[in-house]
């Protein structure tokens, strides 16, 4: 009988557990808002018998957002493990577009069982960029000082002149030299810079949605909330350019009209906004603002254009 060590190891590379994370995300799509291979993309990281798995998906705007990251996050896990027998977590799911749904398509009711959960109300950002800029910084530094003190302790070596130079500058300069002033504010500033990264949450353009899932996490950028407002305005009777500006807390309609009352219009518009902005479950509700201007070559509403007078003359027949 041939051991286990004889029979060899079974390897799943990263590239098989994101192909099959980005094939399990389609299927848990619906069927009516899939777009082919653009609808997921993904990245995955094998640890031996564990697997770490990151999505970025385009889900119809129709849908409820919380409740389908939630079935992408429970169907990509499942699948996952059941063709790789690695243990998967919960994926990390990003929603990067809300696209149109195809006619016909309905989006699923959300599940009743589920228990209302807390959304935060800002997106926190990892800080991947000045964390990773600190610490090669703070390595290197103190990389350099431990290899001079293990030189100078164990090899019998002498001091790296750069803290010989260091030492002996900073015994001859007090805290009134004008250099050791400007290094003080340099550092002051640096630690004001790394305390307001830290407690400050980043991502100003992305707006939390609410969930009914306490696990689930979901976030829209605003550009797309923008846009969904616009196409919504465009589409009111006797609406022209429309220009939408979504912020953190209130979202600014400005719209021309071209023809038709201007007072109906604006409330028109008014409620074709906020039908959106609901409809898109957003954790702090934003305030809305509408401005409808007429346009150059807009008339009120009864108003006729009189005839230009005939200015022919006609000459008497005697």
């Amino acid at each position: 009988m041939t051991t286990a060590a004889g029979r060899g190891t079974t390897v799943v590379s990263e590239r098989a557990v994101r192909k099959i994370a980005e094939r399990a995300a389609v299927e848990a799509v619906p069927a009516g808002a899939r777009r082919g291979e653009d609808t997921a993309k993904g990245s995955a990281t094998v640890r031996g018998r564990r697997a770490d798995v990151a999505l970025e998906v385009a889900l119809p705007c129709q849908a409820s957002l919380s409740d389908t990251v939630r079935r992408v996050q429970s169907h990509v896990a499942d699948r996952t493990r059941e063709l790789t027998g690695l243990h998967v977590d919960a994926p990390r799911v990003g929603v990067t577009a809300l696209l149109p749904a195809r006619p016909g398509w309905s989006a699923p009711l959300p599940d009743a069982q589920l228990s209302g959960g807390r959304t935060p109300l800002r997106w926190w950002s990892p800080r991947r960029l000045p964390t990773g800029l600190c610490t090669l910084a703070l390595t290197a530094l103190c990389g350099a000082l431990a290899l001079d003190l293990v030189l100078v302790h164990l090899a019998h070596r002498p001091a790296a002149p750069w803290r010989t130079e260091s030492v002996h500058w900073l015994t001859g300069h007090g805290s009134a030299d004008p250099a050791v002033r400007m290094g003080a504010v340099l550092l002051a500033v640096l630690g004001i810079g790394m305390i307001f990264l830290a407690l400050a949450p980043g991502r100003r353009g992305l707006l939390t949605v609410s969930s009914s899932d306490p696990r689930v996490r979901a976030a829209v950028d605003r550009a797309a909330v923008a846009l969904l407002v616009r196409d919504a305005v465009s589409d009111v009777p006797g609406i022209g350019p429309v220009r939408v500006r979504v912020r953190r807390r209130r979202a600014a309609v400005r719209a021309r009209l071209a023809f038709g009352p201007r007072d109906t219009a604006r409330d028109a518009v008014r409620e074709a906004a906020r039908a959106v902005l609901d409809g898109c479950d957003l954790r702090r509700p934003l305030k809305l603002r509408v401005r409808v201007r007429p346009d150059e070559s807009w008339e009120p509403a009864g108003t006729e254009r009189l005839p230009a007078p005939d200015t022919r003359v006609e000459g008497e027949v005697s």
